[in-house]
């Protein structure tokens, strides 16, 4: 990582576990200092004093992103610094079902987080690298986005918005020298995954994710973690012709399909 484009601080965003929490590790190895936010302070707590152990400087956020006030809590970290790098990882989906049965609140939280978070935090430390020339920006993504899937109604529309937002972004940000990176994850062994008591043998390993997604801040708009395999499934959910065939031919598994360990 370039520290003197990208730093001195990077914001990670759903930083607590996960493809963030290695992010931030190899950050910190790479002599970034790190804003870390998500929902849960212990976890946070507990990655900082680790990074801090190595010599860098850590600031936590406890912050709820689908409440309208998380940039402005995260704000309240970083307005006396100069983010480099906005890394934002947060977004998985906890509920599904029936759009029409959902509770309002679950379909509003995931707009909240994918969505409106997502513009919010990127518009705000966008503008404060455009005069810079420099900097980088990282929205995460996911495959559901190629294609919508039943039970995950919200969540597909989300991530689908999120890759087409980023590409835009990317094309106007490129124009003032700042990187922006759709980056979309696969499945992955996450301590997430592993509570919802799914098998993760055969996931990918969140460092070598967060590594790829590093690697390629430059290349964007949009990268796909996993390979030649995750790369034709996004070319398969992308057809046109024959759509809804398609769509009931591949939708997204749900957990009680998915192999448990």
């Amino acid at each position: 990582m370039d520290l003197e484009r990208y730093g001195p601080w990077a914001l990670v965003v759903g930083g607590s576990e996960g493809v963030g929490a290695e992010c931030a590790r190899q950050l910190a190895a790479g002599g970034f200092d790190l804003v870390l936010t998500a929902r849960k302070i212990e976890p946070l707590e507990a990655l900082a004093q680790e990074l801090r152990g190595a010599g860098r400087q850590v600031r936590v956020v406890s912050a709820d992103l689908a409440r309208p006030d998380a940039l402005e809590r995260v704000r309240e970290a970083t307005d006396n610094i100069e983010v480099g790098l906005l890394f934002y990882n947060a977004g998985a989906n906890n509920t599904r079902g029936n759009f029409v049965d959902l509770p309002a609140e679950v379909t509003r939280s995931v707009i909240a987080i994918n969505v409106i978070g997502q513009t919010e935090f990127a518009r705000h430390y966008g503008a404060l690298m455009k005069p810079r020339g420099k900097g980088g920006i990282v929205l995460t993504g996911s495959l559901s986005g190629y294609m919508g899937s039943p039970s995950l109604a919200a969540y597909t529309a989300a991530k689908a918005f999120s890759r087409t937002f980023t590409e835009a972004l990317w094309a106007e940000c490129s124009a003032f020298g700042v990187d922006v990176l759709h980056f979309v994850i696969g499945f992955t062994a996450t301590p997430a995954m592993e509570r919802l008591g799914i098998d993760v043998s055969k996931a990918e390993d969140p460092g070598a994710v967060a590594r790829k997604a590093l690697a390629n801040i430059a290349n964007g708009p949009v990268v796909i973690a996993g390979g030649e395999d995750n790369l034709e499934r996004a070319r398969q959910r992308s057809v046109v012709d024959g759509r809804g065939a398609a769509i009931r031919a591949m939708a997204t598994p749900s957990r009680e399909d998915m192999p448990k360990t």
